[in-house]
């Protein structure tokens, strides 16, 4: 059996800088890292667009609010530091009409509460900083999105942390064997104290917890198409959000590697790692899910229906190009190529109220911490949240 201080249950963006500010201020506690993948960012972590967000979407009294700005800095000190792709090309947001107008200015407004930097911007000072962009009247500036390759930002974590802690690949957790015990798919772990930092079955180990059990996730699919005119944008450009849901909309992003993509869709999925076909379907977790957004879609609770039917559109190549050509002055259809890399959203649903989560969400264990709703812009905070999770386990364990 092996024995370890810190167990953390996810080798992805979270889990491994969970463990890198855990070792960085006690370096001397065993910790371990179990990640079920053969490899690292097989997942959210992996197949995310790797913008680095400011954090001015955010309402002033949320986690995601509090972690998003200083993880931004810190990320980006990371990998200039190490030499690590990044693209410091800032972002627009423009708007279709009017009303859309006032939703720039509540961005504003959360972002000044937030210490953001911020431009509310003219159309004349936008043709200037992104001359493909189209707004009506005004458009926000954030100079501090940025943009990196998130694999190689995972694996380089991972490179510094191999020789001072153990990260264990291709072995997953199975089941808790007793309170300070698990069983992997190659042994029995035995721990002090445990960390879930599992994404898209977070909520599954945590109810093995008897933490978390009034939620459960719903996974939402998330695709792009090439642009392949690299030099149509330099800098990303996004629509207005709609606050009263999760996801930003139909974007363009200009990758670290200069390439140009659009989207992305937030269509919902019928299983966890559903990317593509039928691959990694689980029968009871299908209808699991299913059960759930079907509640959801019949209610309309959180808006669910209204955001399903509009996403489920997006499978229409069409429809897709038609919500990104509101964004710009002049978009050429011949340019469009390929759908690249799909991702899948762990969001979480409080099935109390039937609405989806929009913030972070960490709950304790007797021995046991786990964080349930790790969802963007997560990658942006992992550097700053991870300091989060460890100052509420340093107050429960004796180190």
């Amino acid at each position: 059996m092996l024995t370890t201080d810190i167990l953390i249950v996810g080798g992805g963006i979270i889990g491994l800088s969970i463990a890198r500010e855990f070792h960085t201020r006690h370096k001397d506690l065993r910790i371990t890292v179990l990640e079920k993948e053969r490899s690292l960012a097989c997942h959210a972590s992996g197949r995310n667009s790797g913008v680095l967000h400011a954090g001015f979407y955010y309402t002033p009294d949320s986690l995601k609010a509090r972690f998003t700005a200083e993880g931004n800095r810190l990320l980006t000190e990371y990998c200039i530091k190490h030499h690590l792709s990044i693209n410091r090309c800032g972002k627009v947001v423009v708007a279709r009409d009017e009303n859309e107008t006032r939703g720039l200015c509540e961005l504003e407004r959360r972002g000044i509460a937030n210490g953001i930097d911020l431009e509310i911007v003219d159309e004349k000072r936008l043709a200037e900083l992104e001359p493909s962009a189209k707004t009506f009247d005004k458009a926000l500036y954030s100079p501090t999105t940025a943009v990196v390759n998130p694999k190689e930002v995972v694996e380089h974590i991972a490179s510094v942390l191999q020789e001072k802690i153990q990260i264990l690949l291709d072995e997953g957790f199975v089941k808790m064997a007793d309170t300070f015990t698990v069983s992997t798919t190659k042994q029995k772990i035995r721990f002090k104290h445990l960390i879930n930092t599992a994404g898209l079955y977070a909520d599954n180990i945590a109810h093995q917890f008897g933490v978390g059990l009034k939620y459960t996730l719903i996974p939402f699919k998330g695709t792009y198409l090439e642009y392949k005119d690299s030099d149509f944008i330099h800098k990303h450009i996004y629509p207005v959000p709609n606050l009263k849901n999760p996801f930003l909309g139909v974007h363009f992003t200009k990758a670290v590697d200069g390439k140009v993509k659009i989207g992305p869709t937030a269509i919902p999925a019928f299983w966890r790692e559903n990317y593509k076909g039928i691959s990694h379907l689980r029968i009871q977790e299908f209808f699991g899910i299913i059960l759930n957004e079907v509640k959801l879609f019949f209610s309309n609770a959180g808006n669910f229906r209204d955001l399903a039917l509009e996403e489920m559109r997006k499978y229409s190549r069409k429809y897709f190009i038609q919500q990104a050509a509101y964004l710009v002055k002049k978009l050429d259809r011949e340019q469009f190529g390929n759908h690249l890399t799909t991702g899948i959203r762990a969001q979480l649903l409080d099935r109390k109220t039937m609405e989806l989560v929009m913030d972070f969400v960490v709950e304790q264990g007797e021995n046991s911490t786990h964080v349930l709703n790790a969802v963007s812009p997560a990658f942006t905070s992992a550097f700053s949240f991870s300091k989060f999770v460890v100052d509420e386990v340093e107050k429960r364990m004796e180190i």
